[in-house]
């Protein structure tokens, strides 16, 4: 499993996440400001092996640091962005 740092960061308004899956499985990928709190879902469905790539569009989230965050079997990885306006 893998997680990527998004690309462009920092970002306006939008940015790419990749992530590769060795195996099948449940992905969900989740983006959480600073403070914890879920503010969106990217990814909540069965997923088969290979790359993917996931378009997140900010426009309407204030700027700051973001969190995003995968889980896929028994896999988790959390990784920070950063949206400037």
């Amino acid at each position: 499993y893998s997680l990527e740092q998004n690309y462009p960061n920092p970002f306006n308004p939008s940015t790419t996440i990749r992530y590769q899956l060795p195996q099948d499985g449940l992905v969900t990928l989740k983006i959480y400001d600073i403070l914890g709190r879920e503010v969106t879902t990217l990814v909540n469905e069965e997923k088969t092996k290979g790359r993917y790539e996931v378009y997140f569009n900010a426009t309407n989230f204030a700027s700051g640091v973001y969190l995003y965050r995968i889980k896929v079997n028994d896999y988790v990885a959390v990784k920070k962005m950063l949206m400037l306006k």
